[in-house]
């Protein structure tokens, strides 16, 4: 399989990612309960994948796979509506540019972590001189945009 198109489309969902964090924003801002908002913006993504998953049901997961699965790997989207709150109540608050610039480097710093200690069991990744000075690269940047 050509792989080719993968860079381009983590990319395009880092993109897409700030322009959702902006209709959340304005989700929130006209149904007015944050918590309201945030189940349209879920039901929304279930319907989506419900229907995906209809139209190719297949692979699916063997009873190994399932009772190999660690207990945590099912919170991973509730992990996640945690941005997608965030998204919908503060990106009207600090500006697109400020929250994505926070997202992004508090994801990549998170993301050091957990492969410097092999978190959710990913393969580790040392943080090394270089990855350090990205990280604080990064802080730069987030300063440099928040604060003009």
């Amino acid at each position: 399989m050509k792989t080719g198109w993968i860079f381009p489309f983590i990319i395009l969902g880092g993109a897409l990612q700030t322009c959702g964090a902006a209709m959340n924003g304005q989700l929130n801002k006209h149904i007015v309960n944050p918590w309201l908002a945030s189940a349209i913006s879920f039901a929304l993504i279930t319907i989506f994948f419900v229907g995906a998953f209809m139209i190719m049901p297949h692979p699916l997961p063997t009873n190994a796979d399932v009772a190999s699965l660690p207990w945590w790997a099912v919170i991973g989207g509730l992990v996640g509506a945690v941005q997608v709150y965030a998204g919908l109540t503060l990106v009207n608050r600090v500006g697109a540019g400020p929250f994505m610039a926070l997202t992004v480097t508090s994801a990549l710093i998170m993301s050091l972590l957990v492969e410097q200690f092999g978190w959710f069991r990913m393969v580790p990744h040392a943080i090394t001189p270089l990855r350090a000075l990205g990280a604080v690269l990064l802080i730069s940047g987030v300063t440099l945009i928040a604060k003009f």
